[in-house]
């Protein structure tokens, strides 16, 4: 008698534990055990791109930044596009040219997206963006450690509205320099 009420406990419990694994909440954003920063994304901890977090080019080796007067135009993309248009290489060939002319200078090119999309996929796409734009200057002949990506995804819009203006702006690769 006592080994069918003791199995009957066991059978109730089981029950109990298996219901109650399932009502358990997911864990919330940056919380313990997310691998996170409080408020933070993936981003934040260098998922993406060459593992470069934002603010995180001047620790890793790579030297000091180069003051902001230097400034080429971002080079734009279109709608859910990460190939380099043929208009929008003159952009990146100014870039090589400043490169070749100035051997200890490294540059991030540095990969975005509009709000439209999931977060998970503007982060890869501004990656293939920088990526492709890395690629371009790499075959104009300048070595590719020379050239470092980071993505940023949807994360710094250059323009905050939610129209197609706003959205052209917003799906570029920019062009920050580094002293190597």
């Amino acid at each position: 008698m006592f080994k069918h009420m003791y199995l009957g406990v066991a059978v109730l419990l089981a029950c109990a534990m298996v219901s109650m694994s399932g009502c358990r909440r997911p864990p919330k954003k940056g919380t313990a055990g997310s691998g996170l920063p409080p408020g933070g994304s993936e981003a934040d901890i260098g998922i993406y791109g060459s593992d470069l977090g934002a603010g995180a080019l001047a620790e890793r080796a790579v030297g000091e930044k180069i003051e902001p007067g230097i400034a080429f135009e971002n080079v734009l993309f279109g709608y859910d596009q990460a190939t380099l248009d043929p208009a929008e290489r003159a952009k990146v060939d100014a870039v090589a040219e400043y490169l070749n002319a100035n051997g200890k200078v490294g540059v991030l090119v540095s990969g975005h997206c509009d709000e439209r999309g999931s977060s998970e996929y503007n982060m890869a796409l501004g990656e293939r963006r920088a990526l492709a734009v890395r690629a371009y200057i790499v075959q104009l002949g300048i070595d590719g450690a020379r050239v470092q990506t980071v993505s940023y995804g949807e994360e710094l819009p250059l323009d905050q509205g939610h129209g197609e203006e706003a959205w052209s702006l917003n799906r570029r690769a920019q062009f920050e320099f580094f002293q190597q």
